[in-house]
């Protein structure tokens, strides 16, 4: 009998296959005790297997490549956490065994994550996997990971580590189901960059059998358990047809009464160029360039490895528009030499844009890096400040560029409620805004954006975090000046209509999102985008939201 369960849809598409579960195994390692003169051999057993994982995580990345191998670069640093390895020795010169030591210390800094209300604490499922790799070589047994099968399935998981994520395989792995995570985690933007369709956030997940056919709807978020034949072919039927529309579209963002609406694509270096270039992006909305910081964590990189990076990414877009966010630190992204050692609450300390005024002479590098690398290329670079909480704060990085010789404009991000309270008061600094609306969610609700269990709060269909999108462009409007998305709201092809209905003037996404966005939004005019964003913001719910903007599009 055909039962719908209802999750996050993170990655569009219809996946329908057979049920298989990623393989799990109890990895907690027997606590004994060994003897005092074992204790050197036992640290450096646990160095080695450190060592060992992180290279895994770094070779994985580098044939992964593009947002995985970021990812993944990251995990290793995590695996090789200095304080993290100290407290490893600590515990096994007291008689812990190396897998005994490196499954406590990493215990105990999970707890401290958790109680702590760390920013990004709900990223676990990295932590865990971390430390379960290294347990596992160190107990000699097989890593759990994805399953062996000759034959297409649906993966089901608790959630995905961004290593099982990264490789998985397309023509195998028809899509993804995931009882935690939520629509920014790592797991979710993996997905979009794969194009695997997937639902994450629904519990009970694991408790689907073995076998069990299932249909996945990637942008609904609805599963279908035991699908009857109607449904399938009118799934299958919902597919072709939205093949065909992507295959159709072609050519800049726009409504169907030609209101220009530039799709831009989200990167984070050089190796993501040519997927966005493939899809058709008008230029880059959000070029992530902390991604050049995190190889090294004692130190930034050079003034000239940064031009070489910013200028291939540059030349890539000649005449095209490219966003550039300074360097984005703290809470998730500690640098060993630009953020504090311990704050109670990283999110909500010296992060982002406050680093950088900390350390000027880090933010004076980039930004005549950058200034450097747009020499004598047609291309039109804009630079943004993360973390922008007032006009102080857009004052000092305004002054910063110009002081840098920066000929570029100069925009501030809107992540913190009260650059979107007010906004035109910032605006009087800089010259465009850019709404990342997976912080601005975090902020807004005060629910981190990688804990399932507030994942309702994440959802950008919020009707209060519309609100705040249409301060944001209102100001903007009135000043004569952009407002972009580029959040993971702008992936949704539904919502980049009302975002556009709300007064958006530019749209970043992933590069897998471009077609689904700029095919809905060529059949929609201006109009209906409008009265679709009033509907969505009469609401009081993400849900009904949706389905009002839903009723105005459709025509209902």
């Amino acid at each position: 009998m055909e039962t719908t369960l209802r999750g996050v849809g993170v990655s569009h598409g219809v996946a329908i296959g057979e049920v298989r579960h990623m393989g799990t195994a109890v990895l907690e390692p027997p606590a004994k005790q060994i003897p005092a003169e074992e204790a050197g051999r036992e640290q450096g057993r646990a160095r080695q297997a450190v060592g060992a994982v992180a290279a895994d995580l770094i070779a994985r990345g580098n044939l992964a490549g593009g947002e995985a191998q970021h990812v993944l670069e990251a995990q290793a640093m995590m695996a090789q956490d200095p304080e993290l390895m100290a407290d490893v020795e600590r515990r096994i010169a007291v008689g812990s065994t190396a897998e005994r030591g490196v499954y406590d210390a990493f215990a105990a800094y999970r707890a401290l994550l958790a109680n702590a209300g760390e920013y990004l604490a709900g990223r676990v499922a990295d932590l865990d996997d971390v430390r379960n790799r290294i347990v596992a070589r160190l107990l000699g047994v097989p890593m759990p990971g994805v399953p062996d099968s000759d034959e297409p399935y649906v993966l089901i998981a608790r959630d995905l580590a961004p290593a099982d994520t990264a490789l998985l395989d397309p023509t195998l792995v028809l899509g993804f189901v995931t009882e935690e995570g939520g629509p920014t985690s790592h797991s979710a933007i993996l997905a979009r960059a794969l194009g695997v369709p997937a639902v994450v956030a629904l519990p009970g997940a694991g408790e689907l059998a073995e076998g069990t056919v299932v249909a996945v709807d990637g942008s609904t978020g609805e599963i279908f358990v035991e699908p009857t034949a109607e449904k399938r072919a009118e799934l299958e039927a919902a597919a072709a047809a939205r093949r065909a529309a992507l295959s159709a579209s072609t050519g800049p963002g726009a409504t169907s009464d030609g209101h220009q609406v530039p799709l831009l694509a989200n990167i984070g270096g050089p190796a993501d160029v040519p997927a966005a270039v493939e899809a058709g992006a008008e230029g880059v909305g959000l070029f992530r360039t902390e991604f050049l910081f995190l190889d090294d964590s004692k130190q930034a990189p050079s003034e000239e490895k940064q031009v070489e990076a910013y200028r291939k990414v540059l030349e890539a877009f000649p005449e095209g528009r490219v966003v550039v966010r300074v360097l984005d630190a703290g809470a998730d992204k500690p640098l060993d030499f630009l953020t504090p050692a311990e704050e109670p609450n990283p999110a909500l300390g010296v992060r982002g844009l406050r680093s950088l005024l900390e350390h000027p002479d880090v933010l004076r590098t980039q930004l005549t890096a950058l200034a450097k690398a747009v020499e004598g290329l047609p291309v039109y670079l804009e630079v943004m400040a993360p973390m922008v909480a007032d006009r102080t704060d857009a004052k000092a990085f305004a002054d910063a560029c110009r002081a840098a010789g920066l000929r570029a404009k100069f925009g501030a991000m809107v992540e913190i409620p009260s650059a979107a309270l007010r906004a035109r008061s910032i605006l009087q600094e800089v010259e465009f805004l850019s709404l990342g609306t997976n912080d601005l969610a975090q902020y807004t609700f005060a629910a981190d954006r990688q804990v399932g269990a507030v994942s309702r709060l994440q959802d950008p269909w919020q009707p209060a975090l519309l609100d705040l999108v249409a301060a944001s462009a209102d100001a903007a409007k009135a000043e004569g000046k952009s407002c972009g998305v580029c959040g993971e709201a702008a992936a949704d092809p539904l919502l980049a209509c009302v975002l556009t209905g709300l007064g958006v003037t530019s749209l970043s996404m992933g590069a897998k999102a471009i077609p689904y966005v700029r095919a809905t939004l060529a059949k929609h005019t201006l109009a209906q985008c409008e009265r679709a964003a009033a509907a969505a913001r009469a609401t009081d719910t993400a849900d009904e939201a949706r389905a009002a903007a839903q009723a105005v599009l459709s025509g209902e």
